[in-house]
């Protein structure tokens, strides 16, 4: 990883090809995508569609808090990963071809065309990002703008050996994925616990604290397909560079938002997609970093709202 700055009751309904499974009181959907099935949910109404794609160990959960300030007029709909939260968790093949993020980008088109949805916008978050490259390049008049949180860009992102060693780590130590989780949103904690390696929260975030306890036990059950073909994947599209070459043919009208304290997706690269991209522009955000969703959910809905609210479809 690149370096970061210090009784269950159940009721089965069919509804056409969506399996509608109501838990505890909460609706969790699941949506065929190939030979895997997904968990989904969604926030809002309206001719408006917007898919969020999440990043690398994460899950559709991510926008919870900023999803009830969304504009009126916006459906939102949140698609976890295979491997990832509530979705079926394949083993991994040997190559990790199965957990590629072409093999992301192809789930998500399914899981499209199991939902009946032709035509959406996409909000990205992380990994997400060139998740949505893919999907952009393929069906490219399927979609229409994107609003990318700390995207990784079509360059892709190289990992080191050791870097796949501080995944193994987490793999093995809920305490440690915490501490790394918390790296990712320094903004939530005293900076003085996050320099100890101890991450406490700081006084008055609210419901933040308690979505990220549940995403750090999500992180802890993704499968090995995440754990290890995610930095595989990211390497081999920055060692390919094929995504990098095509941005200048990427017309979507793009906004990457970027916390300006984000130790993991360089500000380097994402000023380069707005170079390089036709219709791209670049905003830094201060005081934030990789994860604005959970760090500053409604600013985060302030960005999407701007984005997507108003728009026809």
């Amino acid at each position: 990883m690149p370096e970061l700055k210090a009784g269950e009751a159940s009721l089965g309904v069919q509804a056409g090809d969506v399996n509608l499974k109501v838990q505890a009181g909460e609706v969790n959907l699941r949506v065929p995508a190939g030979e895997v099935s997904l968990a989904w949910r969604q926030w809002g109404e309206g001719d408006t569609i917007v898919l969020f794609i999440h990043g690398n160990l994460a899950s559709k959960d991510w926008i919870e808090l900023a999803a009830p300030h969304f504009p009126r007029g916006v459906r939102t709909i949140a698609i976890d990963w295979r491997g990832c939260g509530d979705s079926d968790k394949p083993a991994a093949l040997p190559d990790f071809s199965n957990y590629s993020i072409a093999q992301h980008a192809d789930d998500m088109l399914a899981a499209l065309d199991a939902l009946d949805i032709g035509f959406c916008h996409l909000a990205t978050h992380s990994t997400g990002g060139i998740i949505s490259t893919r999907m952009l390049l393929k069906q490219p008049e399927r979609f229409g703008r994107v609003f990318s949180l700390s995207p990784v860009g079509p360059q892709g992102l190289a990992f080191t050996q050791e870097n796949i060693a501080l995944f193994a780590r987490m793999k093995a130590s809920r305490d440690f994925t915490r501490y790394i989780m918390a790296l990712t949103a320094p903004s939530l904690f005293e900076p003085d616990s996050l320099a100890a390696g101890a991450p406490r929260f700081r006084s008055g975030i609210g419901d933040r604290a308690g979505l990220f306890d549940h995403i750090v036990e999500q992180v802890c059950a993704v499968s090995d397909g995440i754990w290890f073909g995610t930095p595989d994947t990211l390497t081999k599209e920055a060692a390919s560079g094929a995504l990098k070459a095509l941005m200048g043919t990427i017309t979507h009208p793009h906004l990457v938002v970027w916390g300006m304290n984000d130790g993991v997706i360089p500000e380097a690269d994402l000023k380069e997609m707005a170079a390089l991209m036709p219709h791209c522009r670049f905003v830094a955000v201060p005081g934030i970093g990789h994860c604005l969703n959970l760090e500053a959910p409604e600013i985060y809905a302030g960005y999407f709202g701007a984005w997507f609210g108003g728009l026809s479809g």
